[in-house]
């Protein structure tokens, strides 16, 4: 029997809760080099052209570490994962589709696709403070929905599979006073 190649994506945003794709294997992993941020605008899926939005995305910087999960795709579902991939990540070309070395909790180490934010896009916000992220998230909806439920999802499922990231349930928080407040 042939030996088939391995297709891994590295999900550590909405992909991680909601990848789109038949998944045959899920092991928490982790990127060098990367931050996740939320330093994207969004005007389809989390906003508009008229009131953007912010995504997460993976933002360079030497010696930082984000944890995800990497989803491993079977050979046969390869084709039709990476085409929907691509639809849905390259939508407006301000990520570049990556391979990436990971780190799995395992200890494998594998090359995966990974979706990094072109800092010279029109879509790039790096550098955004909490407050004005918070604002941002509490009031934009797009294609997909409620920029907040997009948060909310994002914190939930890393708590459950035990990555603690402060900066993200401080975010939220800050996010949810909102919300209750317009209530």
């Amino acid at each position: 029997m042939l030996n088939m190649p391995e297709h891994w994506v590295f999900a550590y945003g909405s992909l991680m809760w909601d990848p789109g794709f038949e998944v045959a294997e899920c092991v928490t992993a982790q990127v060098d080099g990367y931050a996740r941020r939320f330093c994207m605008q969004s005007v389809v899926y989390r906003g508009t052209e008229e009131n953007p939005g912010l995504v997460l995305a993976l933002d360079h910087e030497n010696g930082a570490v984000c944890t995800g999960l990497a989803l491993r795709v079977a050979a046969t579902d390869w084709p039709e994962t990476l085409a929907g991939l691509r639809e849905r990540e390259l939508a407006t070309h301000a990520y570049s589709e990556e391979m990436l070395p990971i780190s799995l909790r395992d200890g494998r180490r594998v090359e995966a696709i990974g979706y990094v934010m072109r800092r010279d896009h029109c879509q790039y916000v790096g550098g955004l403070s909490l407050a004005d992220q918070a604002r941002i998230i509490a009031g934009a909806t797009g294609g997909r929905g409620p920029n907040a439920d997009y948060l909310f999802n994002t914190t939930r499922h890393l708590a459950q599979i035990g990555v603690s990231d402060e900066a993200l349930a401080e975010l939220a928080q800050r996010v949810q006073k909102i919300i209750d407040t317009k209530a």
